[in-house]
This record gives C-alpha cells, structure tokens and sequence, in this order.
C-alpha cells in the first residue's frame, strides 16, 4: 500500500504578539523565517526543514496548562548535545519549568516555556 500519511508538516502557535514571538524562535532557537504573510502569519524553519505557524490569536482567554493536561501538551525540540542547548538557553533567560529528566525511551528532557507561556522541550536521545 502506498504511503498516504508522511509525517507532520506543523505544528500551529497562535501568539499575542506574532513579530516578536517569530523573532525569539528565530534569535534563540536558530530558526529562520520560511514564510511571513500580511495578516502577519509565519511559518518559521528549523535547520532540519521542520516547519511552526505562528499566527495571531482570537480573544479566547488562554487556558491554564501543565505538561498532562489533555489536550496538545508540548512541543519537544531535538538537540544534539544537552548540555549545550542548555548553556545557550540559561544565555537567553528562559524560563526553567523544573529541573531534567529521564525522557520516555530514554534521552534527556528538560521543560521551559517560550515568552508567551507556551510549553517546549529539548530532547537529547
């Protein structure tokens, strides 16, 4: 059977302020701005192609989240060397959301959040 379903294209921000949000994926997290329409929207790209849309946000009030809460929970970036990504991160002032842990298949995995709260991962496996 051919293979319909490839894999993701994207994942979807919708952001209070989208200039400034793409701008810290692209400063802090290496991405590079792929696309950017008028409404503004962004589909900013990793080094490995993957792709995020960053777009604006309606008036619905942002719900409160933890790392289990149903739903979408995070978004899990992929890096190279841990304890590099780390380094460059505390370089940025991000924001911790508790200390490292053991990622399930193994690997490392540390939680922070992007300026407008929305939950990250760095994953090393």
């Amino acid at each position: 059977m051919k293979k319909v379903f490839l894999g993701i294209d994207h994942p979807a921000i919708a952001a209070d302020d989208v200039d400034a949000l793409s701008k810290w994926y692209c400063d802090v997290l290496g991405y590079s701005v792929h696309t950017r329409t008028d409404k503004p929207v962004y589909l900013v790209g990793a080094p490995d192609g993957t792709l995020i849309e960053i777009m604006p946000r309606d008036d619905t009030a942002r719900p409160a989240r933890s790392v289990c809460t149903p739903g979408w929970s995070h978004l899990a970036l992929r890096v190279a060397d841990m304890d590099a990504a780390i380094a460059a991160l505390d370089g940025h002032g991000v924001v911790w959301e508790g200390a490292e842990f053991e990622a399930v298949g193994g690997g490392r995995i540390r939680n922070f959040t992007d300026p407008e709260g929305n939950l990250l991962q760095i994953v090393q496996r």
